[in-house]
């Protein structure tokens, strides 16, 4: 190779080097994300794991112990029971809420200034904090004074106390979360059924298809991907549920409501057991992982 092709490679690849070094420096942009995550759940996680494989005694006295938490909360059977409810009460949401969220979604209108109307009111119950929607259910749901259970006792002659009866108690705490979070599926599925274009229903319409045709093949199909992603935040945010049922009932009567959260909530600030309490939230991480990439997997293999 002469000396002229040499140096006409070499001017080729300079700008390709200092293009590639360019490039490069696009990841200073990600540092402070990296570094934020590394602060608010790495260096958190490394910590409960410390914790997990220890017992601790003081903040100075604290001994190995291996995975002797994980056996002990994977063999006690108060915490099969939390998790048995905690399913249950997972399975029911979902079976309520995406139904409920999607015909919610049809019947609300898309045109006019009842648009705005209709979105404003669904949305009004996501809005409230979660302590507060406690709060609110625990006092309606009261037969004393509260509307609903005065209702249910007086009007319909049904004996309901929530705070003594474990079905009333766990009714009271599934309505409460259908009445919180089926707005949020609602809105979901109306912004896909926005998606869909016009002249899908228009071809329906020649073809004088019906209302639960047309719902079937035309808006089911392309809620799909939605409805994914729906019933995905529902079974997380169910199944971590604490704030609202330990407002409302504080896992009780007895063990009625307590969910596998307020049980770690029970060990870890009650008891204050920081080695059993951090093998657990470790069994729990990984149960919400290992069930929601079930749903995930069995979810998009079925729209294929």
């Amino acid at each position: 190779m002469s000396e002229q092709s040499t140096a006409e490679v070499a001017t080729e690849e300079e700008p390709r080097v200092s293009l590639k070094r360019k490039n490069n420096r696009a990841w200073l942009l990600v540092l402070p994300v990296v570094v934020s995550v590394a602060f608010t759940a790495v260096i958190p996680l490394m910590t409960v794991v410390n914790f997990s494989v220890q017992d601790v005694f003081s903040p100075s006295e604290r001994v190995f112990v291996g995975l002797e938490w994980f056996r002990s909360i994977a063999r006690d059977p108060e915490v099969r029971a939390a998790l048995l409810r905690t399913l249950l009460f997972s399975a029911q949401v979902l079976l309520l809420e995406i139904p409920l969220g999607v015909a919610l979604a049809v019947v609300m209108p898309r045109r006019g200034v009842w648009v705005s109307v209709a979105l404003v009111l669904v949305a009004l119950p996501l809005l409230i904090p979660w302590n507060v929607v406690g709060t609110i259910w625990q006092i309606f749901a009261r037969g004393d004074i509260g509307l609903g259970g005065w209702t249910i006792n007086n009007v319909l002659g049904i004996n309901f106390n929530y705070t003594l009866d474990s079905t009333d108690a766990w009714i009271t705490v599934l309505l409460m979360d259908v009445w919180h979070w089926t707005p949020l599926v609602a809105l979901l599925a109306y912004a896909g059924l926005r998606s869909i274009p016009e002249p899908y229903f228009q071809a329906a319409q020649i073809d004088a298809a019906s209302a639960w045709a047309t719902f079937r093949h035309i808006q089911l199909p392309r809620l799909r991907g939605v409805l994914t992603i729906a019933i995905l935040l529902r079974f997380m945010d169910s199944f971590m549920i604490y704030t609202e049922p330990f407002v409302v009932t504080g896992g009780g009567p007895g063990n009625a409501t307590s969910f596998l959260s307020i049980l770690l909530s029970k060990i870890a600030v009650g008891q204050f057991d920081l080695g059993p309490a951090g093998a657990f939230s470790l069994l729990y991480f990984l149960i919400v992982q290992i069930l929601c990439y079930v749903f995930f997997t069995v979810l998009t293999r079925s729209g294929r």
